[in-house]
């Protein structure tokens, strides 16, 4: 298994260098961080009113929100969530329960598709990746479902360290344009971009080496 896991980390690393579909399959990592926005939104009283998946891998979830804590959460939530995800991923697959990590994401892209999703391209792509998704579920073998689940949980596990790293970058080098990392300083008042950006990044590693050392 740690051979394995190993294959599909490196997979994964290559596949997501690659133009258009290293793209195509990074959007998953972006669906998820969206998805981690729009929930906490929810939990802390707001609501969302539409996310939006790009091409460059980019996402954008509008939300509105009460209060304070609810506003600063929802920043919060999208590269941590990403994170958990991943590692919660690489505990169940793990433990051989592979079924659930392909139920949670199949749930997320259902609900995204029925009430968050609105832009062409983000209904193209949620369409397309759920149709290969449900042909997979439905003619796979268990092999090819485990195949299956491991492959996207070593592309998010890989997408949420890098993104997390482009975002420390940026709110290095240009904090105004450092996405939540922007967002959260704005938020908080006196805790700069960088900081925040460093705090996603070191987050990221801290959730994958708890996810891999079970396997290394």
């Amino acid at each position: 298994m740690k051979k394995k896991v190993a294959l599909f980390i490196v997979l994964a690393i290559l596949l997501t260098q690659m133009p258009i579909i290293g793209q195509y399959f990074s959007i998953i990592n972006t669906l998820i961080h969206e998805t981690g926005h729009a929930l906490i939104a929810i939990i802390t009283g707001g609501e969302v009113q539409s996310v939006s998946l790009f091409s460059n891998t980019e996402g954008a979830t509008l939300t509105s929100y009460r209060y304070w804590i609810g506003g600063f959460l929802t920043s919060i939530a999208g590269y941590v969530f990403s994170s958990l995800l991943a590692y919660l991923f690489m505990v169940l697959i793990f433990k051989r329960k592979s079924g659930y990590v392909l139920s949670i994401l199949l749930g997320i892209l259902i609900v995204s598709l029925i009430f968050w999703v609105r832009n062409p391209f983000g209904l193209f792509w949620v369409i397309t990746i759920t149709s290969g998704f449900l042909w997979v579920l439905l003619k796979g073998s268990k092999p090819a479902l485990d195949n299956m689940a491991l492959f996207l949980t070593s592309l998010l596990l890989v997408e949420s360290v890098t993104s997390s790293l482009e975002i420390m970058y940026l709110g290095f080098v240009s904090p105004n344009n450092a996405g939540d990392a922007t967002n959260l300083a704005d938020v908080t008042f006196i805790i700069p971009a960088l900081i925040w950006g460093t705090f996603f990044f070191v987050q990221s590693l801290f959730f994958a080496r708890l996810g891999l050392k079970r396997y290394f």
